[in-house]
């Protein structure tokens, strides 16, 4: 089947397509802000730059298009009857890049959210937001937990190091002692 639009009607017509302020991303950044939250934007210092970085929560949030990121069983992802081949493999290694950011992002100790767009439509909007809101909430639980058991933990090792020093000062005070 060939394309009903000349190949510059279709460039002209992608080049509209938007990666950030999507509708669906600004209506969930909107959600977000009225809960409460802050957070950063497309922050470039991270893996993959994600969408929303919420760094008091340690959680960042992609919102993925159905269609560029291959929701499997959403009814916004089809592949095109045209050029086919090229849109899976573009499709598939969009996937795959985004398995290896979501494992640098994990690797550097940060919780990573997808929202689809699907999600985010009027009928679903309401239970994705509550259920990221969730999400976030206690990511940032674990991580404070953590850093909390992380302090805990060096204070103890500090500790126990003074108190083997103060051992040590005193061996040594007894042996010198002895030998005088």
């Amino acid at each position: 089947m060939a394309d009903r639009l000349t190949k510059e009607e279709r460039s002209e017509l992608m080049s509209h397509i938007r990666s950030q302020n999507t509708k669906p991303e600004v209506a969930l950044r909107r959600a977000l802000w009225r809960r409460g939250f802050r957070y950063r934007l497309n922050v470039k210092k991270l893996p993959g730059s994600p969408d929303i970085v919420l760094p008091k929560h340690r959680t960042v949030v992609f919102v993925h298009g159905c269609f560029w990121h291959g929701h499997n069983g959403c009814k916004e992802y089809t592949v095109p009857k045209t050029n086919t081949e090229f849109w899976v493999k573009k499709v598939e290694r969009n996937q795959e890049r985004d398995q290896e950011v979501w494992r640098k992002l994990e690797a550097k100790g940060w919780s990573v959210e997808i929202v689809w767009e699907c999600e985010l439509v009027k009928a679903k909007f309401a239970d994705t937001v509550e259920r990221v809101t969730a999400d976030i909430i206690e990511n940032g639980d674990l991580y404070r937990k953590h850093r909390q058991e992380r302090r805990e933990s060096r204070e103890l090792r500090l500790q126990e190091r003074k108190i083997a020093e103060k051992k040590r000062d005193s061996l040594m005070a007894e042996i010198k002692g002895m030998v005088l």
